[in-house]
């Protein structure tokens, strides 16, 4: 089967389509779609979606490294990509424990983890911006969508539960931005789960995908942030910590929307 093809079946469940059902509450989004069902991708937005690079494209096939984030000084982030192209383990397992009601796995990358809730019947949909991730979610029989988190989607406002796994707090360069635009993705009791950098870190820098032998994509804006950052953020954009845990030296906070204070006799 085409990438074209894989992604077209993936697009096929955008409406959280398992065993032929879509949930009650949830509809298919028709509208961002021409008439085969896959997302129009302009010329422009492909050149916006960095990870289409030809190393990220390559690791991902290969289902290996050696894959870095190369930042414009010379120093290079270690990518996962063994892991996230295996199945769940241990720490990810965790998250998948934790998770209520319909789930959005934001950055899904290859698909582990949608795809083990896919297995145990949970209603879920991955999203990224890279076809050849979405097209491997699909196969390792997961739903997807290959799409921006800042893009319509399918459920704004129903999701129970949404993943930003992985360093995928760093997408768009702008945590706080990401951490609003999710809030607006997600149910009023719904629960957001990140996975925190494992260094004490907030920075905001330009990032290259850097196969480690002279192979490098464009540049584009991402962020890593240590947990004392992310829950400064989090704090900033309305949503309040949960629970907090360490699994297999990866660190984890869920979150969920803080009410707003009422406001005071003066006020009104």
């Amino acid at each position: 089967m085409s990438t074209a093809e894989t992604v077209r079946d993936g697009a096929v469940r955008e409406g959280f389509v398992h065993d032929g059902a879509v949930p009650e509450g949830f509809v298919h989004d028709e509208s961002a779609h021409d008439g085969s069902g896959v997302r129009e991708r302009t010329p422009a937005r492909r050149a916006a979606a960095p990870w289409h690079a030809d190393p990220y494209v390559r690791a991902l096939h290969a289902g290996r490294g050696p894959l870095f984030l190369r930042r414009a000084d010379g120093w290079m982030l270690p990518l996962d990509v063994e892991r996230w192209c295996a199945d769940a383990d241990a720490a990810d397992r965790t998250v998948l424990r934790r998770c209520q009601g319909p789930i959005l796995d934001i950055g899904c990358g290859p698909g582990r983890l949608v795809a083990a809730l896919a297995l145990h019947g949970r209603p879920c949909l991955g999203i990224d911006v890279s076809q050849a991730a979405v097209a491997r979610t699909v196969r390792a029989g997961g739903p997807a969508l290959c799409r921006s988190v800042f893009e319509p989607l399918p459920g704004e406002g129903r999701w129970g539960t949404a993943l930003l796994i992985d360093g995928n707090i760093g997408i768009g360069g702008d945590p706080r931005a990401l951490l609003a635009r999710v809030a607006q993705l997600m149910a009023p009791d719904g629960l957001l789960i990140v996975e925190a950098a494992a260094a004490d870190v907030d920075e905001r820098v330009r990032v290259r995908v850097d196969d480690g032998r002279g192979d490098m994509g464009t540049a584009f804006p991402w962020a890593r942030v240590g947990l004392r950052a992310l829950l400064r953020h989090a704090h900033a954009a309305g949503w309040g910590p949960v629970e907090q845990w360490t699994a297999r030296d990866r660190g984890f906070v869920s979150l969920r929307r803080t009410p707003p204070l009422p406001r005071s006799a003066t006020e009104r």
